[in-house]
């Protein structure tokens, strides 16, 4: 049975959503655990989104990921793998997981060994689109329409976005690394503050 493309108005509860969750997997991954983040459309505050809690898991590695399989289990999460078969295939050494409840998604886990690049994308996404409301606003925009044009259709709502997304991408990765560029610069003089989930 296809899934649903519902996006609706953001929605506070979101950020507490993802807090609980992410106690929850924090006991998952225990020692291997280095970073959890909120990251996608939910993790950005007035933006619209389909009301699923993007979790992106930091590991020190990924060599024994499987043996997390149970356990995610228990949480109601299916392993997906890396996911490179799919239609819009994954990406090497990026590990999924998706939990659904009553047949409607709910959360997506992301995990990747420290210093894999799609944790610097996700991080640059997300801050870029935080910092730039105008952007936010057109991609709010595309989401709602691609999702009137695409309700049954996850695969034509993903490719629909990926134009956009790759551009809002390459910008934002110019401008983490500046903005990057200058806390180091904030914190060596002594000013400023960094802001990065734990």
């Amino acid at each position: 049975m296809p899934r649903v493309i519902n996006v609706v108005d953001h929605d506070p509860t979101w950020s507490a959503a993802f807090e609980q969750e992410a106690v929850a997997l924090a006991g998952v991954f225990g020692r291997r655990l280095l970073r959890i983040h909120h990251i996608g459309s939910t993790s950005i505050s007035g933006l619209c989104a389909k009301p699923i809690i993007d979790i992106l898991i930091v590991l020190d590695q990924t060599g024994t990921i499987n043996s997390f399989n149970t356990a995610m289990e228990a949480l109601g999460y299916r392993p997906r793998g890396e996911c490179l078969d799919a239609t819009v295939p994954g990406i090497p050494g990026r590990f999924y997981f998706s939990k659904d409840r009553n047949g409607t998604r709910t959360h997506q886990v992301h995990v990747c060994a420290d210093g894999h690049p799609e944790i610097a994308d996700k991080l640059a996404f997300r801050d870029y689109v935080r910092a730039h409301p105008v952007e936010a606003a057109a991609y709010g925009e595309l989401k709602q329409r691609l999702a009137l044009a695409h309700s049954d259709d996850n695969i034509g709502y993903m490719l629909g976005k990926d134009a956009f997304v790759k551009s809002l991408l390459a910008a934002a990765r110019l401008w983490y690394v500046s903005s990057e560029a200058l806390s180091s610069e904030s914190h060596r003089s002594g000013s400023g503050s960094s802001d990065r989930d734990a």
